[in-house]
């Protein structure tokens, strides 16, 4: 770890909870809090004048997030109350940053971030932390284009989307910033303590070059565990594409990506019809109530646990939608579907989520994907084809305190090795966002090798990395299946690509760089190493 310059040890930034939650959050005018927006920005970071003129560089700590009690569905999950993790936060910086004058403030947006910015003009601010605590908040993006030296932190599984994604598009023009994503709030400390650097001569780059040599420090190693023994049985190449080219998609709603339909057919051979949401409620009506209660009770007397409100009549809605969705692909003769599924509930649409119908035809061998996600889908089609195993499609988070990217959904495979295999246990819980629903915790097995990859017709690519299964991490925060994987290869790579292939990923087990490699050189994409 490179040294610091010396600086003064005295802290003066010591503002206590009652003056920050009256005055720093009071900056913005969506919060709840007592001050309105005409007070004085600068509240938040009034210093003694002793303290101003300490030598000690002023940081503006923003916390972004929609509310303090949030009011959306959304990451972490609706009526999430962030006092807790901005008082440790706020505390543990002022405890291990000595050295630094923070200034904490909130910001629901860029308005709130731009009239921070205009305020700090005048008050002498050196720099910046963005704390982002929903994913797409966007107060970093003028802060990062002010040209300030700048940390992004991400609260893991609250603000895990708009970080790589945000950070990946704007690194590509700004190069005044630098990105801590660590379950170990002494890795943004770290990073805190390096605008010292500014105040003894330093430049930006300067300091955004000694945070991100101290992020690759702080990462561990790779470990040199072996994994399990998992031999797949991949199919031919020729195979592959061959039965790519006889298979359907039928997307249901709006599609994530309505662009990619023509090249999904023209380029992979897939063909995707869409429907609406009127089709899929007319079978739901249709579905045998017999039917779907026996499906239902199937599925809770196999769940390790159930943590829903009304059990029996939640997942016979579940059960339903099932129905429902298999009706769908008989009718259009298809072997993958793709909902939009947050559009579809929100929007009354659909009256179960689609989590346990898609875990029921993920492990019979055919494709559930979430979100209408059509790129994603056609990865998981093109997978099924190669080794015969279901993706999880997912919202990966990256935690470089534990060297692992963790692969996030509120749906997963009980049947991660294919139909023939081994099942593993899962948990019923609600669907996280909105705590409504049911929605799937698979407990996805350790000590395999895992890869990830994402197929883009579009830009005729194949993004691909592997990583070691290691834990089921169980968190109140995000979606409920969340597989833990330490990376392997080269993690700093994993922050670069996320604003030009989307967050969600397919992850399947096994090591399949070499197919995945083969089946992109036959597609005549490009295969692109993510990590």
């Amino acid at each position: 770890m490179s040294m610091l310059p010396s600086v003064p040890s005295t802290c003066g930034c010591c503002v206590n909870r009652r003056r920050f939650l009256a005055a720093g959050c009071g900056v913005c005018a969506a919060s709840a809090l007592p001050l309105s927006l005409g007070r004085s920005l600068a509240l938040a970071g009034d210093l003694p004048p002793a303290a101003r003129d300490s030598g000690r560089p002023r940081v503006r700590l923003v916390f972004a997030c929609h509310a303090i009690k949030q009011d959306r569905a959304t990451w972490p999950h609706i009526g999430y109350d962030f006092t807790k993790e901005i008082e440790r936060v706020g505390s543990s910086l002022r405890r291990l940053c000595p050295e630094v004058d923070l200034l904490p403030a909130l910001a629901h947006g860029r308005e709130d971030a731009e009239k921070l910015l205009a305020a700090d003009k005048a008050d002498g601010v050196d720099g910046y932390v963005v704390y982002q605590m929903n994913n797409w908040v966007d107060a970093m993006q003028p802060i990062v284009a002010s040209g300030k030296p700048t940390v992004i932190a991400d609260f893991l599984f609250a603000g895990s989307g708009g970080v790589p994604c945000f950070t990946a598009g704007l690194a590509r023009q700004h190069k005044n910033f630098s990105v801590v994503a660590s379950s170990n709030v002494e890795d943004l400390a770290r990073a805190v303590q390096r605008f010292a650097i500014l105040k003894a001569g330093g430049t930006t780059a300067e300091f955004v070059a000694s945070c991100d040599r101290l992020r690759r420090e702080r990462t561990p190693a790779a470990s040199n565990s072996v994994c399990k023994d998992d031999p797949v049985h991949i199919a031919s190449i020729g195979e592959t594409i061959a039965a790519m080219k006889r298979s359907k998609l039928v997307v249901v709603g709006p599609p994530m990506q309505q662009d990619f339909i023509k090249q999904v057919a023209t380029v992979l051979g897939i063909e995707v019809v869409q429907t609406d949401f009127a089709e899929m409620s007319a079978f739901y009506e249709k579905a045998d109530r017999d039917q779907a209660r026996e499906l239902a009770a199937r599925w809770k007397s196999a769940a390790r646990s159930i943590e829903i409100d009304d059990v029996d009549g939640t997942l016979e809605k579940s059960a339903r939608n099932y129905l429902a969705q298999k009706a769908v692909l008989e009718r259009h003769k298809a072997e993958a579907i793709s909902i939009n599924c947050l559009g579809g509930f929100y929007g009354g649409h659909l009256k179960a989520y689609p989590c346990l119908a898609f875990v029921e035809l993920l492990n019979a061998g055919l494709v559930g994907a979430c979100e209408g996600d059509i790129k994603s889908s056609v990865t998981m089609i093109a997978m099924k084809h190669l080794t015969g195993r279901p993706g999880f499609i997912s919202d990966p988070v990256l935690d470089t305190a534990k060297r692992q990217i963790v692969y996030a959904h509120c749906v997963a495979t009980t049947k991660p090795f294919g139909t023939g295999g081994p099942s593993n246990a899962y948990e019923i819980l609600t669907h996280s966002e909105d705590r409504k629903g049911a929605a799937v915790r698979s407990l996805l097995p350790t000590g395999y090798m895992t890869t990830t990859l994402e197929i883009d017709p579009g830009r005729r690519e194949i993004l691909c990395h592997r990583a070691k299964a290691v834990e089921n991490v169980i968190e109140d925060r995000a979606c409920r299946t969340k597989l833990g994987c330490e990376v392997v290869g080269d993690m700093e790579k994993l922050f670069t690509f996320w604003d030009q292939f989307g967050w969600h990923r397919v992850t399947y087990y096994g090591d399949l760089w070499e197919p995945v490699k083969e089946l992109a050189a036959a597609l005549r994409f490009k295969f692109v190493a993510e990590a």
